[in-house]
């Protein structure tokens, strides 16, 4: 009986250390778009890394084996967790090009907005497929003979479990002989070859622990004095004179929205954004370079609202939900114009728990935070749709309206968020021809919303035009959108990351701001332009930012463009100033905050 017992126990445990190396081959045959030639590669390149792997998914589901009483249950729930982590970072991989980080799982606590955010995104048979699967667990739970253990055995095996899953990531962490004889290397500063080099488990884990931003060489206390002092000794430079009474300033940060008129080959039956192409003429607009292509907006917000640049921090970094949400205060645009005697607001069309921003946009400073469930003017184009730009924009008006001093809006759409599926947005009234037959329905959907986005414009600039106070707003879209690959593909863009990182720029006024070209901008340099339009103070912080815009205003880890737009190497001075920028922007995420009394 008791040797029956044993080969059970035996039994079991080979079958746990077959379920480690299955489930660390699937989880390697998603991050590798279901390409198994790559992923034979892969195991082939770096097989100690397969091996360890799969023995911490074999410590994994023991671990879990001896939670439940019966021996099966648990691995079966890791399995299945584990199968829903691969999918996830498939359809992330396909979606934005980017692998899954530890920080996105953040997003769990948003499962149901979630789900209407990708509704349309999942195949049919991909949700029949995962519904069978979970049924299918389930029945094996029930039907699969009951094995149990006693319980010296079962708390042996959560021990030794425990302590070899703790070991790996000390390990990782530490990066100790052992990692580099099986060749690891955390290559955080790009985390597609980290993903694809050192595979999901190792790179996965070893972003559990990950700062923002690397410590410079030279930081310290008399570094950030002698920035201080060198760029608070320059004079302001400001284009236009102040107005009568300070002036109300508005972000737009629109969802997804770039020009599709752009894409070439592509003929369009009527202009989608017939304001904005006509207004552009008269008032400063061109492209911003955003940082993030098709998702990933929290990234784009932090650049415009600190000043700060994505270009210094790590591949994959979201500072929102990895650093930020644990402060207590950071300097921005926000409070800057809040010590001015700004009323400071921010509006979101959507959940206020994204992106942790519900905990963010206190630490930046913000009076107020009106997301959905605020939202007096919360109509939208369908019933099935997000709230419209129109809507949005209605909401803006009216707290700039009835606000007694000079405001700070910032405003976040939602219309033009993926999935491009016809209907929430009402019927398609603009052709394209010459996209694939594919991609045609999609195409025309996301250019129907793009003419909605348009139109709210138009929509706003009448209303400026009706508020006492000096306003401007600048509008921007956050990244492209997350169309098809094929669409892009088709038109070549696939090589030409320039073009897949510009989305529209432009700023309206109720006051004369000229009409000077902006070219293109990264985020992080909306802040000081605004300042110079409207006559006000540059902080020295800003001061250092308008150097910075002057010599290099596209500044991101794709693209960088000089003021030639044509950026070949970086002068002397260029990498002087982005030293400066970056021993600052370490001070103020990661380091002692010398910089917040002397540089804001």
């Amino acid at each position: 009986m008791r040797h029956l017992l044993f080969n059970k126990r035996m039994t079991f445990l080979l079958l746990l250390l077959l379920g480690g190396f299955v489930l660390n081959f699937f989880i390697q045959f998603a991050s590798f778009s279901l390409n198994w030639v790559s992923v034979y590669g892969w195991i082939t390149s770096f097989y100690w890394l397969y091996l360890v792997g799969s023995l911490f998914f074999f410590f994994v589901l023991l671990a879990s084996s001896a939670i439940f009483p019966n021996l099966y249950t648990g691995p079966l729930i890791v399995f299945l967790a584990s199968v829903l982590l691969g999918i996830t970072n498939y359809k992330k991989l396909s979606t934005t090009g980017e692998p899954l980080f530890p920080w996105d799982l953040m997003l769990v606590k948003n499962a149901g907005e979630m789900s209407r955010i990708t509704k349309g995104m999942v195949s049919p048979f991909a949700i029949i497929l995962a519904v069978i699967l979970i049924i299918g667990l389930i029945w094996l739970i029930f039907k699969l003979p009951k094995l149990k253990i006693r319980l010296p055995i079962r708390l042996a095996y959560l021990v030794v479990s425990i302590a070899m899953i703790w070991g790996f990531f000390l390990m990782i962490v530490g990066q100790y002989s052992f990692a580099s004889a099986i060749h690891y290397q955390n290559i955080y500063w790009n985390q597609k070859v980290n993903y694809t080099q050192n595979g999901f488990v190792f790179a996965f884990a070893g972003n559990l622990r990950q700062d923002l931003i690397e410590k410079p060489a030279h930081y310290s206390r008399e570094t950030i004095e002698q920035i201080a002092k060198k760029y608070s000794a320059l004079a302001d430079s400001t284009t236009a004179a102040a107005p009568a009474e300070q002036p109300n300033i508005m972000y737009m940060m629109d969802e997804a929205f770039f020009d599709p008129t752009r894409l070439p080959n592509f003929t369009f039956s009527e202009d989608p954004l017939k304001f904005i192409h006509e207004e552009e003429k008269t008032t400063p607009s061109g492209f911003l370079l955003s940082p993030e292509f098709g998702g990933n907006t929290a990234n784009i917000e932090f650049e415009a609202l600190t000043g700060m640049s994505m270009y210094f921090l790590k591949d994959g970094s979201i500072p929102y939900q990895q650093r930020i949400v644990k402060m207590s205060s950071l300097p921005s645009i926000v409070s800057i114009l809040k010590d001015r005697g700004y009323r400071t607001l921010a509006v979101h069309p959507f959940d206020d728990t994204f992106y942790n921003r519900n905990r963010v946009y206190p630490i930046l400073g913000f009076d107020q935070f009106t997301s959905e469930k605020e939202m007096q003017n919360d109509g939208r184009i369908t019933p099935a749709g997000y709230i419209s730009d129109k809507a949005a924009v209605q909401e803006a008006v009216d707290e700039l309206k009835s606000s007694d001093k000079p405001t700070f809006l910032h405003l976040v759409t939602m219309q033009n968020h993926f999935p491009f599926t016809k209907g929430p947005n009402g019927p398609n009234t603009i052709t394209v021809q010459g996209v694939e037959p594919e991609h045609k329905e999609e195409l025309e959907t996301y250019v129907q919303d793009t003419k909605l986005t348009d139109e709210a414009l138009s929509y706003l600039k009448k209303e400026l035009l009706t508020l006492k106070r000096p306003t401007i707003v600048v509008f921007w879209g956050d990244h492209l959108p997350a169309l098809s690959a094929g669409i892009y593909t088709q038109v070549g863009w696939d090589s030409n990351p320039r073009m897949k990182h510009e989305t529209k720029l432009i700023y309206l006024a109720n006051f004369d701001i000229g009409k000077q070209p902006l070219g293109t901008l990264s985020p992080a340099f909306i802040g000081p332009s605004v300042f110079q339009l409207t006559g006000q103070t540059l902080p020295p912080f800003y001061k250092l930012l308008n150097k910075v815009k002057e010599e290099l205003p596209g500044l991101s880890k794709n693209v960088m463009i000089d003021s030639s737009d044509s950026l070949t190497t970086l002068t002397a001075e260029q990498q002087v100033l982005l030293e400066d920028y970056k021993v600052v922007e370490y001070d103020i995420l990661e380091g002692e905050n010398y910089g917040k009394s002397l540089l804001y």
